[in-house]
């Protein structure tokens, strides 16, 4: 396909038109006052989910676009009692790094794909009401001082946003990013300043508003695809939401304040160095692997310390609503260089993985691209400051996301594409480990016996059985019900009509200890009451949910 024909298909021609018919031409809907996730998402921050997809090939846009509008469509829910405000601004972090070289259908796997972002968008639009003006696709990167205001990703997503009627690289101040810098930044509607409880290296931090505003939903949309820190997901994204310079999180520690502005200065802490060290001494002495790879640079242990840090940093000061990594194709190598003669090579892994914990997301993501993701420094640092309780990606509850209801799985069920980096590689002490690898060496994973303050909750551990209400309730065609078991067991959920007589058995079998919820489809069943019950070992509870038409 030549360029020009390209770049038309991927962002000049409307939305709209690439949609599938079935989605473009749903009932109208009035604007609800409220809207919030997916209810079972919302409930369980200790959860990861998974989306399997089927786009065909990177320049499949009408299917990935496809991809983005389903997902968004059972992800969302309006509302006209609970919620965030419908007149909410959408602030939304795509990976929309510095390209490094004219766009191309090469390079589309550099940054987060557009055209599932469009489809997410328009499904927004079209199911919550909402306008296109609400949404905000930011980067720090493009402000005027930063490293590329002028991004070759823009000749993608430029087209793709002033389609859908939203901003990219505009301010509600009417200035534009690339005229704009830190020394004359606009708080409030260029800059929102934000403190960092007990942070390592910053105490202060400046995102590109409307990202952590108030009344922003934050939406991190990372790639998948690897880099020198390992694989690139929504930790590291994030770090894009910072304003320049903060937003230099891969450079040394010996740089962070090196000719810097003042005010820059004034927000790092002094002692830094001597925090970075410590931690870093810490994690050595618990066998953080990898961590004693020598230098003082980025890409050694010690340095690598001060990145997750700085990242740590950066998420303890965040209103993060939903943290996901897009996967309709995966990167390996760095950029365009790579293990295949030297260049990076795509894979069409076609995964969506998303919840709410960032460092949770990263660890299932990690594993998906076929390491091991004990040996990253990065989850440990997390749990040493409280952002994660395990580093162990099969103590994380993994659902298989079918058609918006989750479905509780074994890791293993979940395919894996090995995607190599160069993180931290061991050539050192007689080593001699290729420069692309995996970092998939066994790691035997500790218990941690405390869950955090962020994390404990009854539905991290369930100690008994639980049936909850469904939602919503009454309902009209469908409702989610949720039952948790305190260990893997059998169970069956029934629904019964007023008489007692069984009308359908909606899950029977054997289950994984934890949280688990079922949809059920009415069809055609007449209005009225009816009830659900839940029987496991023994156990049985019934509730009442009422069906109207």
């Amino acid at each position: 396909m030549k360029r020009r024909d390209f770049l038309k298909a991927a962002g000049l021609v409307g939305t709209s038109s690439l949609l599938k018919p079935n989605l473009l031409f749903s009932d109208p809907r009035r604007t609800a006052a409220y809207f919030h996730l997916h209810p079972f998402v919302e409930a369980h921050p200790e959860a990861v989910f998974i989306k399997v997809t089927s786009v065909s090939d990177r320049t499949a846009f009408e299917e990935k676009m496809g991809a983005g509008y389903e997902l968004a469509s059972e992800l969302f829910f309006a509302s006209d009692t609970m919620g965030l405000s419908t007149a909410s601004k959408i602030a939304i972090k795509p990976n929309l790094t510095c390209m490094g070289g004219g766009f191309s259908s090469k390079r589309m796997s550099i940054v987060t794909d557009a055209d599932f972002i469009s489809g997410l968008i328009e499904s927004m639009k079209d199911n919550l009401g909402l306008d296109g003006s609400q949404f905000y696709l930011r980067e720090g990167n493009h402000l005027g001082d930063a490293y590329c205001p002028n991004n070759q990703a823009l000749a993608w997503y430029g087209p793709m946003v002033e389609k859908v009627g939203g901003h990219l690289n505009d301010f509600d101040s009417g200035r534009m990013m690339a005229d704009a810098a830190l020394a004359n930044l606009e708080e409030g509607t260029e800059v929102i300043w934000k403190e960092v409880p007990d942070g390592v290296i910053f105490r202060r931090i400046g995102y590109v508003a409307p990202m952590n505003a108030h009344n922003a939903f934050n939406l991190n949309i990372a790639k998948f695809k690897a880099h020198g820190m390992g694989i690139t997901l929504t930790s590291k994204n994030w770090q894009g939401t910072n304003v320049h310079p903060y937003v230099h999180y891969c450079e040394s520690l010996s740089k962070l304040t090196r000719g810097k502005p003042q005010s820059f200065v004034d927000d790092v802490h002094p002692d830094f160095k001597d925090s970075v060290t410590a931690l870093h001494a810490q994690h050595l002495e618990t066998d953080v692997p990898r961590w004693d790879r020598p230098g003082t640079d980025w890409n050694s242990g010690w340095g690598m310390e001060g990145w997750a840090q700085k990242t740590l940093d950066n998420l303890s000061a965040s209103n993060m609503d939903l943290a996901m990594i897009e996967g309709l194709y995966g990167r390996d190598g760095n950029w365009m260089d790579g293990p295949h003669g030297g260049s990076s090579e795509d894979f069409m892994t076609n995964v969506v993985v998303f919840g709410r914990n960032p460092i949770k997301v990263d660890i299932i993501g990690h594993w998906l691209a076929g390491h091991e993701p004990g040996n990253f420094g990065l989850f440990h640092a997390a749990v040493t400051r409280g952002l994660s309780d395990t580093v162990n990606p099969h103590q994380i509850p993994v659902y298989a996301w079918e058609s918006g209801t989750p479905v509780r799985e074994p890791l293993e069920t979940f395919e894996r594409t090995s995607l190599m980096t160069y993180y931290l590689r061991r050539d050192y002490d007689g080593q001699s480990e290729s420069h692309w690898h995996l970092v998939d060496e066994p790691y035997e994973y500790p218990k941690y016996s405390t869950p955090t303050a962020v994390l404990a909750d009854a539905a991290t551990a369930p100690q008994s059985y639980v049936l909850s209400q469904s939602y919503p309730n009454p309902f009209n065609a469908s409702t989610m019900i949720e039952y948790r078991l305190p260990q893997a067991t059998n169970a069956r959920i029934e629904i019964l009509n007023v008489r007692g007589q069984l009308v359908e058995v909606l899950r029977d079998g054997w289950h994984a200890g934890g949280s688990h919820v079922v949809s059920w489809n009415s069809g055609q069943r007449a209005t009225g009451t009816y009830f659900y019950r839940f029987l496991s070992d023994g156990f049985q509870q019934s509730r009442k949910m009422l069906l109207v038409r």
